[in-house]
């Protein structure tokens, strides 16, 4: 009998030369190549503290506490005490089930079945999928634009005002709003002002929940924005694997103050979280709380001076054009060759994350998939995602300078090339300007009436229709690109003819649209 103990000791060499199956096989072959990963998660597959995984794989035997019932003087309990301190906040929850089972939890914890939501219509699905769950009624807020970027821009203040005010004065008769809910930063970097927002919610009596899933880096260097916890919201959620050097999936929920609902949040936090929650994944959250405690402030004076430096070098591109600085400083860059134009607001952005690599390609006439395919292709550097013109980098503490430069190197290059061919076509030296294109419009999100709530809609009957016939139905699914994952159409929205010109143009663009069956089908209801 041939004894195999010993080498189910070994995980590691059980799986070599050959063995695990097709996607072990093929991520150990990425993992041994040279591709450079401008995205997340924030470790980019070189800082971390596990050896090996299957050691740290346990369940709840007796003295490692349970997540979900975590003893007063437990390890879990030690831990998720430990990581509130270090962001400041009252109340600090692990999450193994990434922001998503924070945002679900967040939202059902703070908003009774049935009840009304003021929601950012920009923020991502996992939101939309909580009021479905609740058979919540949604106010939503709609973000400024960045038209010569073709992104979303901030949530102003003002409007929340607005909305509030004029739901009291009209005496609430469909039922008071009872939490407000906004992504700061958005995908693409775009802040909001979180504090005057807090601000006015607190005015009015309800808790701020903030999706800053992509900023759980911001209370380490005044480089970044403020974070959501010290600016005052109630419930704060963010994912650590997006820009911290932690597994995938792993985040924090935080609350703080009297107006969020912590019983019905943690009992929500055990609804949606798995019962068997990875020790694998909490150790990853608990090592990188260690490793922040320790070493943040060396780590991102390291991470700040490697990115400003990127940044810099990046001025002098012609035809690509680097976000970042002028929106961080709240202005907007509306042309080539000006002076930053706009302030604050109305610029369409309070403040902006600058480890957010928003490369675009208008001034070339590129297309974001195009750019992202060359950086691939020619240069094996993938970023996080493309948009009609442009594409998102993620930066983060463990990011080298070797990869800044590979990046620099490539932009300069294919800049070079760009400038070339226009001077070949046109004459010019670069294109110039970022003129007026069809991707202006292409990030601003229809305001589509609702009928139904999506509660609603998903308990009626559905068919499909083509694409191009579904204009006054009734949605019965969600219409997004992903990433960023915000809902285009929500399910008991009318389509109008605008929603079906943007579905129109991501495809023309290349976009994988999902919610659509067969390609050009779109599930309505059958009412």
């Amino acid at each position: 009998m041939t004894d195999t103990t010993q080498e189910n000791r070994n995980p590691g060499h059980s799986l070599s030369g050959g063995f695990g199956g097709p996607l072990y096989r093929k991520l150990q072959a990425y993992g041994e190549s040279d591709y450079y990963g401008f995205h997340m998660p924030g470790h980019k597959r070189i800082m971390g503290n596990f050896e090996n995984p299957y050691r740290f794989d346990i369940t709840e035997i007796d003295g490692f506490d349970d997540l979900h019932h975590p003893e007063t003087d437990g390890a879990l309990k030690k831990a998720q005490e430990r990581a509130a301190r270090l962001y400041g906040a009252e109340e600090t929850h692990f999450l193994v089930g990434g922001s998503t089972a924070g945002i679900l939890s967040a939202i059902s914890g703070c908003v009774r079945r049935g009840g009304r939501i003021l929601a950012a219509r920009n923020c991502h699905r996992s939101v939309y999928h909580a009021i479905e769950l609740g058979n919540l009624k949604a106010e939503y807020l709609y973000p400024q634009q960045i038209s010569s970027l073709g992104i979303n821009g901030a949530i102003c203040p003002e409007d929340v005002e607005k909305i509030l005010q004029d739901k009291r004065q009209s005496g609430e008769k469909d039922g008071p709003i009872q939490a407000a809910i906004i992504t700061s930063p958005t995908y693409d970097g775009v802040c909001s002002d979180v504090k005057e927002i807090a601000d006015i919610c607190h005015r009015h009596g309800i808790p701020l929940i903030v999706d800053q899933a992509h900023g759980a880096h911001f209370p380490f260097s005044d480089y970044f924005p403020e974070d959501a916890v010290s600016a005052g919201a109630d419930v704060v959620i963010h994912s650590v694997h997006k820009t911290l050097p932690a597994l995938t999936q792993t985040a924090l929920l935080h609350i703080q103050g009297e107006l969020a609902d912590q019983e019905r949040i943690r009992h929500y936090l055990s609804v949606y979280q798995s019962s068997s929650p990875s020790y694998v994944l909490m150790a990853s959250i608990d090592a990188c709380v260690d490793l922040l405690e320790r070493k943040s402030r060396e780590l991102f004076q390291e991470h700040v001076k490697l990115l400003s430096a990127f940044r810099e070098n990046c001025r002098d591109l012609k035809t690509l054009y680097l976000a970042g600085d002028d929106l961080a400083a709240g202005c907007l860059m509306e042309t080539a060759g000006k002076e930053p134009e706009g302030k604050g607001a109305a610029a369409g952005a309070y403040d902006f994350d600058r480890s957010k690599l928003l490369i675009s390609g208008r001034r070339a006439g590129l297309t974001g998939s195009r750019l992202s395919e060359l950086l691939l292709q020619r240069y094996h550097l993938q970023m996080e995602m493309s948009g009609p013109d442009y594409v998102v980098g993620i930066a983060s503490i463990a990011d080298t300078e070797e990869g800044f430069e590979r990046l620099n190197k490539a932009l300069h290059e294919l800049d070079h090339e760009l400038e070339q061919q226009a001077a070949e076509q046109s004459g010019r030296s670069y294109p110039g300007s970022a003129e007026v294109s069809e991707n202006d419009e292409a990030a601003e999100l229809p305001r589509l009436s609702a009928p139904l709530t999506a509660g609603e809609a998903e308990e009626k009957e559905a068919e499909t229709c083509p694409v191009s016939a579904c204009t006054g139905r009734l949605a019965a699914d969600y219409i997004y690109l992903y990433p960023p994952g915000i809902p285009l159409i929500v399910p008991g929205e009318e389509i109008t003819g605008e929603a079906v010109d943007r579905i129109r143009q991501w495809q023309k663009a290349g976009f994988a649209v999902h919610g659509l069956v067969s390609g050009d089908r779109m599930p309505v209801l059958r009412i």
